[in-house]
């Protein structure tokens, strides 16, 4: 359930940029720094790239993953 927040109007902005620039929508985009935010206070030795990153790629469809098996180079799928 969602939940009507005021945020600041430069935020808010920013927030619309970003989520079109990675297709999500302003709401998405505001939870996904919701997350990232949260993340990153939770574990503090991590960047915030990697966190950001890591937390895209747990998103993804699982159909659309390629296991990792050690030796084999991208390429060789």
């Amino acid at each position: 359930m969602g939940m009507p927040v005021r945020i600041d109007d430069v935020l808010y902005e920013q927030a619309k940029a970003d989520a079109l620039a990675e297709h999500r929508s302003i709401a998405g985009q505001i939870e996904f720094w919701a997350k990232v935010g949260r993340s990153a206070l939770d574990n503090p030795d991590l960047p915030a790239s990697f966190i950001a990153e890591t937390l895209v790629a747990m998103a993804e469809p699982r159909a659309h993953a390629i296991p990792f098996v050690p030796g084999r180079v991208a390429n060789d799928q």
